[in-house]
Parts: structure tokens; sequence; C-alpha cells
């Protein structure tokens, strides 16, 4: 175990971070619940020593990206060769959302993942990532998981999986269209709602804003194919990697679920 005056340093940083989510009520809205989901300790890429370039570099990035957190675009990175770091906030989750989940998401990784380099951790409003190498502008295949609801659907199956396809379909378009404006990007995010059997299917897909347009629908397409053992017959299931997520309930889970598709 290691331990140090740069320790106990990095610790009272975080803390700081941590503290400001106490005056935040239980009783949540809708679009502003932030479960935890999932955490990865990427242990093959080794441990860090206190006060060591990378534990300078790591201290550094958090404390940018904690000024960063609260941009309207819900999302930062930074990239170099052997050093990589990802913020990405849910679509409707900026500003102080995108801020409080940011810092619920580094008190955890510093609990869960002492001392190692890399490290991925997912919540309902945002994903942070770091990692030993440039790895942004990339898929990543390997880090993903996927939750489905315990309850059935039932019924036709098959009904289920057309409609799916179709419903995922329209959310990746929608989230990989180019915006008719100056700066000619696209939101890399998109929600919808669909009827299926007169109940009514909300979903949501979203990319990290790293990747481009054609790798986001590539991440979606194929993650949607790999992972229909987790979807079919459910009657809700997300998924969710480093690059991509994507999730449908039969309630509605962001307040401005808007679209019908």
């Amino acid at each position: 175990m290691y331990s140090s005056s740069s320790a106990s340093k990095f610790v009272i940083l975080i803390h700081v971070f941590a503290m400001q989510l106490l005056h935040i009520n239980s009783e949540l809205p809708l679009n502003t619940t932030n479960a935890y989901l999932n955490h990865k300790c990427l242990v093959s890429k080794g441990k860090y020593k206190p006060g060591s370039e990378y534990e300078k570099q790591l201290k550094l990035t958090i404390k940018n990206f904690y000024s960063d957190s609260g941009n309207k675009e819900g999302f930062t990175l930074l990239g170099s060769d052997g050093f990589s770091a990802i913020l990405q906030c849910r679509g409707d989750s900026y500003g102080s959302k995108c801020r409080d989940c940011y810092a619920t998401a580094v008190a955890a990784l510093h609990r869960r993942c002492p001392w190692y380099k890399a490290k991925i951790i997912w919540y309902d409003q945002c994903l942070l990532s770091f990692d030993t190498k440039y790895s942004t502008g990339q898929i990543d295949y390997d880090n993903n998981f996927c939750m489905s609801n315990a309850k059935k659907l039932g019924g036709d199956k098959l009904a289920f999986i057309r409609t799916w396809n179709i419903f995922m379909d329209n959310l990746t378009t929608l989230a990989i269209r180019v915006d008719n404006n100056d700066t000619k990007t696209s939101p890399l995010y998109a929600v919808g709602e669909t009827k299926f059997k007169g109940d009514m299917m909300y979903g949501m897909v979203q990319c990290t804003k790293d990747i481009p347009e054609k790798a986001c629908e590539e991440c979606l397409v194929f993650n949607s194919i790999h992972f229909q053992f987790c979807l079919n017959d459910k009657r809700g299931a997300r998924f969710m990697c480093r690059s991509c997520t994507f999730r449908f309930e039969f309630y509605p889970f962001i307040a401005k679920q808007v679209r019908n598709i």
C-alpha cells in the first residue's frame, strides 16, 4: 500500500469535489437521478506511484476537467501519447448536473480503483475514463456491459425485434445527423419514443464526442446486434461502453422525451 503526503493531498482534492454533492435532495427530478452503474479498473495498465509524473498529470487533469465540466457541451477530453481522459455527460445533463456527476465519479474512481493508471466509471448521467495511451477518437470494443430489466416482455418476440431495430435505426440517424448551422456538427445524442403493442417505448442513444459520426453509427449498430441476448424479451435494457450507449424502457427515463419516431 502506498502512503505519502502526496497521497493525502490527492484524497483531500477528491473530498472537496465530493462534498459539493451533500446538498442534493434525494427526491431528484426524473432527469437528474444519477445512479452508479459500473466501473472497471484496467489492472493490466499498472499503477502509478505518489509523486510520479503520471500522478501530476492526473491531478492537473482532474482540476481542469472540473472547470470544464460545467460547459454547455457536457464533454471534455485530453489526449496525448502517454495519457488520455474523457468526460462525457448525458445529453440532457450539462452545467451543474454534469459537474456534480463528475465530482461523484472522480471520488468513486479514487475509492474503487486506487492508484490504477487506467480506469472507467459509468453513472446514469456521465462517463469518466482515464487511460495510459492516446485512446480518444477510437471505438472501444473491449470495455462494455449490458444491463436488462428482470421483468420479461413476453408475447411476440419477433415483433419486438422488428420494432426495436427500426427504433434503433431511427434514433441512430437522428444522433449522427449534421445540424444545419455554421459548426456543421452532429449531436451524437438522440431520444425518442415509439409504440409497441399499445405500450409506449422510450429510447436514447449517445456517443462520446471524440468519435466521428461514422464511428458513432458503427459503435451503436455493432453493439445493438452483439448484445441482442440482453435486449430481447426484456421490459427495458441499456448497453454502455466507453464510446457509445443506448437504452430503452417502457417508462420515460428522461424528462424531455419528446420525439415520436
